[in-house]
Parts: C-alpha cells; sequence; structure tokens
C-alpha cells in the first residue's frame, strides 16, 4: 500500500472510529454433540461511503500501527456485552468470543479493564472468550502473568487459526488457554486429504490432552461437520452452520437451526440436504 493510499484509509477509519460507522456481526458455533449453540464469534464490518467494504484484514494492521488498536479493542468489547445483554433478555443464552490484538496485552492492566467492563454491563465474565492468533503466541509467552490474571478472573482464552504458525507444543502447553481453533485449511481438505483427516485428529487429540476444547473453523459441507465430529472435535463454525449474522437475525437462525440439526446428521443420502432452505440457516 502506497502511502497515499495508507493515510487514506487511515483517515477513513478514524472517522469511522469515531462517528460509529464499524458494526459486529456474530457466526455461531455449536456443539458437535448436539447441535446446540455454545458461543459466538464477534466479528468487526466496516462499510466505507468511499472505499466499500474494508476487510478486517486491511484495518486492524493499520489500527496497530497508528495507535488506535486499544480503541477499537474497547469498542469491540462494550459493544459485544451489551448485545450479550440484549440476546439474554430475548432468552437467547450463549457466549461470545472476541479477537484481540497482542499488543493490548502488553497493557498490565487490560485484565483489570475487562473485567470491570464485564462488572459494569452486568455480564459473567465467563461468558467471553478472547481469541489470538497462533502467530501471536511467540511474544505472548512472555505475557504469562497477564494471560494468567485472565483465566483467575474466568475469563476463556482460545489460539485462533491453530496448525498453521510456529508456536511449540510446549508454549501451547505453557500458556493458558481454553480452546484450540482449528484452521480452516486443514477442514477444507479433511475429505480428500488423508494428511489433513490425521493433523485434525492429532490437534483434536492433543487439545483434549491438556484439557482443552477443539473447535473446527471453516465447517462448509455435510460431509465435513460429519467428519470432524467423527474425529471428536467438540466444537464447529462455518458457511454450513451460518453465515456472520447481524444481531437481530440471531434468534431466527437458533430456531431454524435447532429444528435442522437432526437432518444434517440423520439423512444417509447427502443430497437430501438440498430440501432444507439456505436462507434458514442465514446462508445467503
Amino acid at each position: 500500500m502506497t502511502r497515499t493510499g495508507e493515510a487514506r484509509l487511515l483517515s477513513g477509519f478514524e472517522t469511522a472510529l469515531a462517528e460509529h460507522r464499524l458494526h459486529m456481526v456474530y457466526q455461531p458455533k455449536v456443539a458437535l454433540r448436539d447441535g446446540h449453540l455454545i458461543r459466538v464469534e464477534a466479528l468487526v464490518r466496516w462499510e466505507d461511503p468511499e472505499l466499500g467494504a474494508v476487510e478486517p484484514s486491511r484495518f486492524v494492521p493499520l489500527a496497530e500501527r497508528h495507535g488506535l488498536i486499544d480503541d477499537l479493542t474497547q469498542w469491540g468489547l462494550r459493544t459485544i456485552l451489551k448485545q450479550w445483554r440484549r440476546w439474554r433478555d430475548e432468552g437467547i443464552e450463549t457466549c461470545v468470543a472476541f479477537n484481540i490484538s497482542a499488543l493490548s496485552l502488553e497493557h498490565l492492566d487490560f485484565p483489570d479493564l475487562v473485567e470491570r467492563m464485564c462488572r459494569a454491563l452486568d455480564v459473567p465474565t465467563d461468558q467471553l472468550v478472547l481469541e489470538l492468533t497462533e502467530g501471536a503466541t511467540q511474544p505472548l509467552i512472555k505475557l504469562m502473568d497477564t494471560l494468567t490474571r485472565f483465566r483467575i478472573k474466568g475469563i476463556g482464552l482460545a489460539i485462533d487459526d491453530f496448525g498453521t504458525g510456529y508456536s511449540s507444543l510446549m508454549q501451547l502447553r505453557q500458556l493458558p488457554f481454553t480452546e484450540v481453533k482449528i484452521d480452516k485449511a486443514f477442514v477444507a481438505d479433511i475429505t480428500r486429504s488423508r494428511d489433513c483427516r490425521l493433523i485434525v485428529q492429532s490437534i483434536v487429540d492433543l487439545a483434549h490432552g491438556l484439557g482443552l476444547t477443539a473447535t473446527a473453523e471453516g465447517v462448509e459441507t455435510i460431509e465435513q461437520l460429519r467428519l470432524v465430529r467423527e474425529l471428536g472435535c467438540d466444537l464447529a463454525q462455518g458457511f454450513l452452520i451460518s453465515q456472520p449474522l447481524e444481531p437481530s437475525k440471531m434468534g431466527e437462525w437458533h430456531r431454524s437451526f435447532r429444528s435442522a440439526w437432526p437432518k444434517m446428521l440423520a439423512d444417509d443420502d447427502l443430497e437430501l440436504w438440498s430440501d432444507v432452505e439456505p436462507d434458514a440457516l442465514g446462508q445467503r
């Protein structure tokens, strides 16, 4: 990106953050045991009047480089905690997960700040999970005290995109994670590649051996769903289950998915799944 292009993007992002033009969508994660909604992952979206839809992969690094990541993180946490309250009032029981930057963890008082935000909005800390990418685990090992304080406060920690980074197994054992999210690249080829199946099985066994939950990311077909379930994954998320949803759509999706789940497992002929309307599962 040119300096002019970055300056334009930065100016637009600063305006969007200041004028509340960012918004959240939420992708459900369900238990592979019974299809119950367990958690939703909050994803930031930015629609710029001039630039159009801007991917997080563009504006999050920008926020990190220009000292805006803390403002973005705090906005995101306030937004998802308020949404959790609204869902609870509507009778929707779920936890919320949010991806945070390793830079935020450099602030020693960050766990206390998150706990205060939860308390102010009357959200139990065990209803929040913070996700960090595997590539960030190298610096995170230096922040063990901060991560441990999150766990003491009951806040979950998930390692995202596991299997594509360079963290050692020793670091995974040392860091106080509660969940391992298996990268979608392995799930995508799981029905065609013996190697991918072995990798997924190994990650699941590793996670369970360490007392962690194993989540399959990027589940897009019935075959993938059934196979990650057979391999012992605990949770799954992906377009088969639902695309990221606007908050107001969660209740409708939840009702539809509960009725669709038995068919996803019971139909011997996978073609029968075409009878289930994708609209009902938030796939369009």
